[in-house]
């Protein structure tokens, strides 16, 4: 029984379309969900404001602080309060303590999130730490600030609205910083000239 040669290209070229379709998707799939999570608070994640709330209740709602950092980091990385009670839409500012606990300059990114997750789509960041690396310099200390609100909206929502305690965690990884880098490069070009 031979079979015809057309059936076995039809039957590639179907394949090689599955194949490049689960690969787009898996593409795809990072910047979706990233676009999904900020668009619904799933997973925690908070959103950016540009200003402040303008609708202020008075319902009140407590936030607790946490702080971790990876274990080849090399900083101690702490909130320099437990907790802060405030109104709901009421803007308010808390600090991190970070110090640099090596003898070299080491430069690191915060991730986040809080809990309970159905918080994230309220919980607002107007600035912070954690939109850009920071870099510290051996033993340094510094007071890093955020600014934060949580929108009046929670109290409206089917899902969100009896939380009135939220945890805002923070969880400091290592970044090789852009100097070093560059100097690997320069160093690269500088072999291959001479």
């Amino acid at each position: 029984m031979t079979q015809n040669p057309r059936s076995h290209g039809r039957t590639a070229g179907m394949l090689v379309g599955v194949v490049v379709t689960m690969g787009a998707l898996a593409w795809a799939a990072v910047p979706f969900y990233d676009w999904f999570c900020r668009v619904t608070g799933y997973g925690g994640t908070t959103n950016v404001a540009e200003q402040s709330s303008d609708v202020i209740l008075d319902e009140k709602v407590r936030v607790r602080f946490d702080a971790n950092v990876d274990p080849n980091m090399g900083w101690t990385f702490r909130p320099m309060q437990r907790d802060m009670q405030l109104r709901i839409g009421e803007n308010a500012i808390a600090f991190y303590e970070a110090i640099n606990n090596t003898d070299q300059p080491i430069t690191g990114t915060a991730s986040y999130n809080v809990a309970p997750d159905a918080a994230g789509y309220f919980f607002n960041k107007i600035e912070c730490f954690c939109f850009t690396e920071q870099t510290l310099q051996p033993g340094e200390r510094v007071e890093m600030p955020v600014s934060f609100f949580v929108d009046a909206g929670i109290v409206d929502d089917r899902d969100a609205s009896r939380i009135r305690d939220i945890t805002l965690s923070y969880t400091f990884h290592r970044t090789e910083s852009a100097a070093p880098k560059q100097a690997a490069l320069t160093q690269g070009t500088d072999q291959k000239f001479n």
